[in-house]
């Protein structure tokens, strides 16, 4: 799938992307820096009831959150690890473990203990308020 769209359409595109959902967990963002992949995912968390305040797991890793159904989702944004080792000892397996939504930007990180089912979303500039997406299911 790919869709066209500026960062004003980013909820509908939200809207559209979570039926794609189906029973993934794990939804890794590729992109550029300022690509959109913080602002999709937190877009897809408002469509799936998260009213608290989100901000971006760049310093703490893993932010967590609980929808008004009681679905947790993990925000994980691994820009600042190394390697695998360190997204280890930082809890990041143990939360793509748990059956609970983990959606991971910088994802190239940790490729050797993804499951082989995950959802690929591609985002790309193609304006100063324009994005495309691609994305695949695994």
């Amino acid at each position: 799938m790919e869709l066209n769209f500026t960062l004003e359409e980013i909820d509908d595109i939200a809207k559209q992307f979570i039926p794609l959902l189906n029973n993934s967990k794990i939804v890794v963002f590729i992109g550029e820096m300022g690509a959109g992949k913080t602002t999709f995912i937190h877009a897809i968390c408002r469509q799936m009831g998260i009213a608290d305040k989100m901000s971006s797991p760049t310093y703490a890793i893993i932010n967590q959150y609980e929808t008004t159904d009681n679905t947790i989702i993990n925000h994980i944004d691994l820009y600042r690890l190394n390697d695998t080792e360190e997204a280890i000892q930082a809890g990041v397996e143990d939360a793509i473990n748990s059956g609970d939504f983990c959606f991971i930007e910088w994802p190239q990180k940790i490729m050797v203990i993804l499951p082989l089912r995950i959802i690929e979303v591609f985002l790309e500039i193609t304006g100063s308020n324009e994005r495309r997406i691609i994305i695949k299911l695994t």
